[in-house]
């Protein structure tokens, strides 16, 4: 099944870890060679890669692909922690925000831009209240 050039958002935080910004959409067969450059351009300690799982939780065919492409990101950078985020409601919450009159070709990629940032961020701050949590605070 041929569904097109699939696309990747990227997003980064800020050096803290508390806030998230949308860095880019890139095809996702360049994936690997712009992480590589993240990784010597910036201090990154993990990467989040959003799972697109079905409604009800389970994997579907693009969960399939993103799960074998993260199966190659681990054996290309080893050392990297990946964490697998569930993205189900990140792509709907990045429409709603969106809500500016794009041409119908750039808005996809637009979207895509702040679903990472919001996933992100989604991530960033369960982290945070799971630490405080944990130090007792």
């Amino acid at each position: 099944m041929d569904l097109g050039e699939a696309y990747s958002g990227v997003a980064i935080s800020d050096p803290g870890g508390t806030l998230a910004r949308p860095l880019e959409v890139m095809p996702s067969g360049r994936l690997e060679d712009r992480l590589r450059e993240l990784f010597a351009e910036e201090a990154v300690a993990e990467v989040v890669i959003g799972v697109p799982r079905t409604l009800g939780g389970e994997v579907g065919f693009q969960a399939k692909w993103v799960l074998a492409k993260l199966d190659t990101l681990k054996s290309v950078f080893p050392t990297m922690r990946f964490v697998e985020w569930d993205e189900r409601f990140t792509t709907r919450l990045a429409h709603s925000i969106d809500r500016q009159g794009r041409r119908k070709g750039g808005k996809r990629k637009r979207v895509d831009h702040l679903a990472a940032a919001g996933m992100l961020q989604e991530y960033l701050d369960r982290r945070g209240v799971l630490g405080s949590a944990q130090r007792g605070t």
